[in-house]
């Protein structure tokens, strides 16, 4: 790389220590021949940015706070932090969206910021501070050099933060130029191997400054950008992908080191008969490539595009990609410096916001609770932090680096190396695959590392809930399975409990539909491995079926098609059900559930619903005070009649106290089972065979599920989910 200094004959710098002017000392030969710099991390300034989304990048500076004093002993622990990861220090920045610019400065073009005299940005936010703590971790790099060009008058502060969320000054510039002038800052990564960033702030003198543009480089012998292929699964979402598509053309630096752009389209609603796609393929030309083929969910869709990517071999990565996903672009020549610098083989993965309130940060890093065998948000993060209202120098949890044990592919960059040797997805449909592919990549020596900076806006999962529908068979089967092939605890720790006391749950709840799902799940687990495959093909449509018997599963959009609901009594003294309190409240509120089952169902229930219960509000302890109730929908677009039936509880309660014993009984046999299986689950020849079966039209007729002994459900067919695709294509533009 070479930058040119353009000072004025009237302009002057004058740096503090640590720092060097001028961009042609880059080649002064103070360092080995052999190295050069790479940029890394370009600082992001675009004019047509909207406000809501602009405290992520950029922000104005009222008055000037360090956050709190670094003199804290350290290993004390207030109380705040002992009890509360969310704890922050009220910060400098201007939080409000609306007011993160409007006097502080404006964007000049699509590359530069000028501030307005005795004003101060900050580019201590999400995109444009460096995160130090993981590149020093994960990487070969040692330091990394911080290039600015500018010019007006002023001042540069370069800041750093520590594990705990201290801010320290460490270093600064004063700038008078009228020209450009590059400046540079040589920063060690050596102090932040348990966390913290690097950032900068401008601040203008008597006169306007502007910072034409800022990169982050790091000194090393790999100089040329590795290659990726971009893999997107997509079902029925032609205008997201076409978005997506027509973004991506956009972006030429991305482009270039693009092999090609892979869209698996499982549906029947095709991408290629989208209005805007002729223009798509047209400008990203023989780079795009389509494949249609059945639905295979997003582990045979993700698992088409590894095949695909690691066959061809002309790429260093694939990228997996979530069809209803809005990429910030320069994340993803974040994302492949990163892994081609690592120290190893590295799986890199984006962190997901939310995409309809943009400034939320819903998943910062995703790890499996061992015990309990469940994934969630890593520890010592907050689900759903708002940059808007908290920056990310006034957060102190944020400055703690986040190790993780996968990454969800929304966004998930995965070296063709690590495809080559684990093989493709485990067969699972939706649901866990990601999980599962993290912890085989660790198990074999391969890290992820969730990077920020790296970023997608994905639709938030909180409107939906996919543990009471189809999905639900998958939720329990797949999170079963994961646990045979990976959990450190002998029969899955509190896994098979869990997995109980969620049928109980789902019983008391009248969600008969999701309890005889669950079954289901655990009888095909129980017959082996070798129907994973099978299942990934069929498994789907024979749960829609399912569902139809079920009046839980049955919903209307419009409450009027529902009678009014009414009890016999009133609540007692006016008091609605309360939340237990405890184990023993847990333990004794189920007993009173259950014990209700010997009661007959009050003749004004099957006319009526007993109450109308909010979406919000559906927990199992308060349906398990009902005979029946309406119950919405989390979308809020419909609500179904839950009834409940004595029968099918008595039957389906039976039925998961004889599986579950069984489950664990056969957990050291299933667990070999399944580890002997998974390299030929995850094969690629075996994959080819699905893939063709998926294109098959006249495939064989999927099996009724009649369990043994169930009783007979009630309930009016429900509309169907999903859509299977039924022909076979690739179409190369």
């Amino acid at each position: 790389m070479t930058y040119t200094a353009e000072p004025t004959a009237e302009s002057t710098t004058a740096p503090t220590s640590g720092h060097t002017p001028g961009r042609e000392e880059l080649d002064d030969g103070s360092r080995s021949a052999d190295l050069t710099l790479r940029i890394v991390q370009r600082t992001i300034m675009r004019a047509d940015q909207e406000l809501d989304i602009r405290p992520l990048y950029i922000s104005g500076v009222s008055s000037f706070s360090a956050g709190e004093s670094t003199s804290r002993q350290s290993g004390a622990e207030d109380a705040a932090d002992a009890t509360d990861v969310s704890s922050s220090t009220p910060g400098a920045e201007t939080n409000d969206p609306a007011e993160a610019m409007g006097g502080f400065g404006s964007i000049t073009g699509n590359t530069g910021a000028t501030v307005k005299s005795e004003r101060r940005l900050t580019f201590g936010t999400y995109f444009n501070a460096f995160p130090a703590s993981y590149w020093r971790r994960w990487t070969t790099a040692e330091s990394v050099r911080l290039v600015m060009r500018v010019s007006g008058q002023g001042t540069i502060i370069v800041y750093r933060s520590t594990a705990k969320g201290h801010v320290q000054r460490a270093d600064s510039a004063v700038v008078n130029s009228s020209g450009l002038s590059t400046i540079e800052f040589e920063l060690s990564l050596k102090p932040f191997i348990d966390g913290g960033w690097y950032w900068f702030d401008i601040e203008a003198g008597d006169e306007a400054m502007t910072l034409q543009d800022a990169v982050w480089a790091v000194e090393t012998d790999k100089t040329t950008s590795g290659t990726l292929s971009i893999g997107i699964t997509t079902v029925n979402r032609q205008q997201f992908c076409v978005d997506q598509l027509l973004k991506l053309a956009e972006q030429p630096a991305v482009l270039a080191i693009i092999d090609q752009i892979l869209v698996v389209d499982q549906g029947t609603q095709k991408v290629t008969d989208h209005e805007l796609y002729p223009q798509a393929a047209a400008s990203l030309g023989a780079k795009l490539r389509v494949i249609e083929q059945g639905n295979l969910g997003g582990s045979g869709g993700f698992s088409r595009s590894m095949d695909e990517v690691t066959a061809k071999g002309d790429a260093d990565y694939v990228l997996l990609l979530d069809d209803d996903v809005v990429c910030e672009p320069e994340g993803i020549l974040r994302a492949v410096a990163f892994a081609d610098l690592a120290k190893r083989p590295t799986l890199v993965g984006g962190q997901m916001f939310s995409l309809y309130d943009r400034s939320v940060l819903h998943a910062f890093g995703e790890t499996v609770a061992k015990y309990r065998w469940f994934w969630g948000a890593a520890p010592h993060t907050v689900h759903g932090h708002n940059f808007a209202r908290h920056s990310l120098r006034s957060t102190h949890w944020l400055h703690r680096r986040i190790d993780v044990d996968y990454n969800g592919w929304w966004m998930c960059l995965i070296p063709t190396q690590v495809v080559r040797e684990l093989g493709l997805s485990v067969p699972m449909f939706i649901k866990w695959d990601d999980a599962e592919f993290g912890l085989r990549a660790a198990e074999a020596g391969y890290p992820t590392v969730t990077l920020p900076g790296v970023a997608v806006w994905h639709v938030p999962w909180h409107e939906k809930d996919d543990t009471i529908d189809w999905q639900a068979y998958f939720h329990r089967r797949n999170r079963i399975i994961a646990a045979l092939l990976h959990s450190p605890y002998e029969r899955g720790g509190r896994l098979i409990r869990e997995s109980f006391e969620t049928q109980v749950k789902h019983l008391l709840s009248m969600q008969y539909g999701p309890a005889e799902m669950g079954l289901m799940a655990i009888e095909d687990i129980l017959e082996g491995p070798q129907r994973m495959h099978r299942d990934v093909l069929k498994r789907l449509p024979e749960l829609r079926e399912l569902r139809k018997r079920y009046d839980d599963s049955t919903s209307e959009t419009d409450l009027d098609k529902f009678p009014k609901a009414r009890r016999r009594k009133p609540p007692r003294k006016g008091k609605e059900p309360t939340a237990p309190r405890g184990r023993l409240g847990r333990a004794k509120t189920m007993a009173v559930g259950a014990a209700r089952q010997v009661l007959p169902v009050r003749e004004l229930a099957k006319r009526n619903p007993e109450a109308s219960v909010a979406h919000v509000d559906l927990k199992w302890w308060l349906l398990s005070q009902f005979d029946s109730a309406l119950v919405s929908s989390a979308d809020g677009t419909a609500a179904s009649w839950y009834k409940r039936h004595p029968e099918q509880f008595r039957d389906l309660l039976r039925r998961s106290i004889a599986i579950h014993t069984r489950l664990a009984k056969e957990w050291p046999e299933l667990a070999e089972q399944y580890k002997a299986a998974l390299p030929e689950l995850a094969a690629p020849k075996t994959w080819h065979q699905t893939f063709e079966e998926s294109m098959k039209k006249d495939a064989s007729p999927s099996e009724e599920y009649t369990p043994s002994g169930a009783a007979a459900p009630g309930g009016d067919p429900t509309t169907s989910e999903g859509a299977v695709a039924g022909k076979e294509s690739v179409t190369s533009s």
